[in-house]
C-alpha cells in the first residue's frame, strides 16, 4: 500500500469513528478516568495566554481544556469528523468562534508560519500518519525557539501489542510474526506504528528535538478497561474482559505500556 492509500484508509477508520466518541456524553469524565496522567502531562494550566496548536483533536476533549485554561488554541484534524464533533462539543460548553481556530488539516503538512506555536500538543495521533519523522519536522517548524513539544505515540513492547500477537499472530497459526505486525495491522487505522524508547529518542534527536524526556504508560488498553468496539462484542471477547488478570500487568509497572509520552523542546 502507498502513502496516500494508507492516508486515506487511515482518515476513513477515524472519519467512521472518531477517538473516544463510542463513550458517548460521558467521554469528557471517562476519558480522564482511565488515563488520569493526561492532565498532569499537558499541564493545561500553564498555557494561558499562550499560542498552543493541538494535532489530532478527536472528539475535542483536550482541546476544550486548553481554551478553559486559557490558551490561544488552534487545532487540526486529518477528519471532518473529528472537527465537527469538537465544534459541537465547544459550543455545547458555550465557547464562541473567536476563542480558537480549527480546520481540517495533515500533520505531515501543517498550513502554518515557521515559529508560530509556544506549545504543541498531540495524544495518539502522530504514529498513525504514513510519514510519522514528517510530522515531528512539520511540529518542530512551527514550533518558537524554546518552544515545547508533548506528545504520546504508542510504545512497544507493550501489553497491548502481545494481546493483539496473541489473537492475530500465535492463534492464527502465525507465531513468527510480531507484535510489531500485529499493531501495524490490526490496532485502530492502518498502518499504526510503534516505538521503543531507543527508537524514539532517536528519531526525536534526527528531527532536530532537545531536551527530549521519555516515558511510557499503562493505558486503558493495556488493562482492558475500554469500552470494547463493535469487533468485541462476541462471549469470548466478555469473558477475557471479565478475568483479564489487571492486577498482574499492573503489578508489573509501566514499563510495558502502549503509551510512550514525549516532552521536548525546539
Amino acid at each position: 500500500m502507498d502513502k496516500n492509500t494508507l492516508k486515506q484508509a487511515v482518515k476513513t477508520h477515524w472519519e467512521d469513528e472518531t477517538c473516544g466518541i463510542r463513550y458517548g456524553e460521558e467521554i469528557e469524565q471517562g476519558r480522564y478516568e482511565l488515563e488520569p496522567h493526561i492532565p498532569s502531562f499537558a499541564q493545561f494550566s500553564k498555557a494561558k495566554w499562550k499560542k498552543v496548536l493541538e494535532i489530532g483533536v478527536g472528539a475535542g476533549v483536550d482541546f476544550l481544556e486548553w481554551i478553559r485554561h486559557g490558551a490561544h488554541a488552534t487545532g487540526i484534524d486529518l477528519t471532518e469528523a473529528a472537527i465537527k464533533h469538537t465544534r459541537e462539543r465547544l459550543e455545547a460548553h458555550n465557547i464562541k468562534p473567536h476563542q480558537y481556530r480549527l480546520l481540517a488539516s495533515d500533520a505531515e503538512k501543517l498550513p502554518f508560519a515557521d515559529r508560530e506555536f509556544d506549545i504543541i500538543y498531540s495524544w495518539g495521533v502522530l504514529h498513525h500518519t504514513p510519514d510519522t519523522t514528517q510530522a515531528f519536522k512539520e511540529a518542530l517548524r512551527v514550533l518558537k525557539p524554546g518552544g515545547i513539544l508533548k506528545a504520546m505515540i504508542y510504545h512497544i513492547p507493550s501489553w497491548t501489542g502481545f494481546l493483539l500477537w496473541i489473537q492475530h499472530c500465535l492463534l492464527k497459526g502465525r507465531p513468527w510474526k510480531t507484535s510489531r505486525y500485529a499493531l501495524f495491522h490490526y490496532l485502530e487505522s492502518p498502518g499504526t506504528k510503534a516505538y521503543t524508547l531507543q527508537e524514539a529518542r532517536i528519531l526525536l534527536e534526527a528531527v532536530g528535538f532537545q531536551n527530549i524526556h521519555l516515558e511510557t504508560k499503562l493505558c486503558a488498553g493495556d488493562l482492558l478497561e475500554i469500552k470494547p468496539s463493535k469487533k468485541y462484542q462476541g462471549r469470548v471477547y466478555r469473558l477475557i474482559w471479565k478475568f483479564y488478570p489487571r492486577w498482574f500487568v499492573r503489578l508489573l509497572g509501566h514499563r510495558f505500556g502502549l503509551e510512550l509520552l514525549i516532552t521536548a523542546k525546539k
